[in-house]
């Protein structure tokens, strides 16, 4: 290692309005002697706009282990780096983990230049809780595996946040009413900060039904924000289960119980084996 160490900056870009970035990540990314881009393409633009003329060496999720220790032997003979993704934060469901983290195990100084992040604005303007929230990013692509995720998150008391494709929101709204009903509170995010802005807050019954109408266009990126289960619809949740692994005890062994009552109503199946266990209990006594 070099006398000096170089510093690994993340910097973060606008999510669509230019105008969004701040002075510091200018400063930076004028300064520094090299930028990681996901797409050198993409990002020259930006740069052009703001007449920076820093080098440009592409990482994305194609190359990102192999690029990110070259990057950190350029940083440990001294280089100053600057992160930068498409759009938003870097690493927020972005490539620039690998390189983080080899960073910080290297020694070396890793400086976080904060700015436009799509979840968070989205979350800041849904208009539901966001003392407690859980970022998913993408769901599944595959139907099953999505539908069992979104299941999985269905008791989940923390809001949460999802980014969707334009050609799959409707599916994924699909799956979402069919895992936390039609009346569970949501919001919207379409293409923020751009010129087709567009946040709408409603029930996700309301929201498949617009998006299935046209009045909400499946064009751009989507952030889909939920409101996290309410604690009544918990207890709700727990009562239920009850019933139905009781009902099928009567006539299944535990095991089995345990699997078709995770299938019905789309708790874990270890938890509803433990609660088996416990009515077994209390029927035995």
């Amino acid at each position: 290692m070099s006398d000096r160490t170089g510093k690994l900056y993340i910097v973060a870009t606008p999510i669509g309005n230019l105008e969004d970035i701040s002075r510091r990540a200018l400063s930076v990314l004028g300064e520094v002697d090299l930028i990681a881009a996901e797409d050198t393409r993409h990002s020259k633009r930006l740069l052009s706009h703001y007449a920076i003329t820093t080098p440009l060496r592409s990482y994305h999720e194609f190359n990102e282990r192999r690029t990110a220790a070259e990057l950190v032997e350029a940083l440990c003979a001294g280089t100053d780096i600057a992160l930068i993704s498409d759009a938003g934060t870097p690493l927020i469901n972005d490539p620039g983990y690998h390189l983080a983290a080899a960073a910080q195990e290297r020694g070396i100084r890793v400086i976080p230049v904060p700015g436009p992040c799509a979840a968070i604005a989205a979350l800041s303007a849904a208009g539901l809780p966001t003392h407690r929230f859980a970022f998913e990013g993408y769901a599944p692509e595959k139907q099953a595996a999505r539908s069992a995720r979104l299941q999985a998150l269905a008791r989940e008391p923390r809001t949460l946040i999802f980014y969707e494709a334009p050609h799959r929101i409707r599916d994924f709204l699909e799956d979402a009413v069919a895992a936390f009903g039609p009346r569970r509170e949501a919001a919207l995010a379409r293409e923020l900060t751009k010129r087709y802005e567009s946040l709408r807050r409603g029930k996700l019954g309301e929201l498949l039904a617009a998006v299935e109408a046209g009045d909400l266009p499946a064009q751009g990126e989507f952030v889909v924000v939920i409101h996290g289960a309410e604690p009544r619809q918990q207890e709700a949740d727990e009562v239920e289960s009850e019933r139905v692994l009781t009902l099928l005890l009567e006539e299944l062994p535990l095991k089995k119980a345990a699997k078709l009552a995770a299938g019905i109503t789309g708790r874990k199946k270890n938890e509803l084996y433990d609660l088996g266990l416990k009515l077994s209990g209390k029927r035995e006594s």
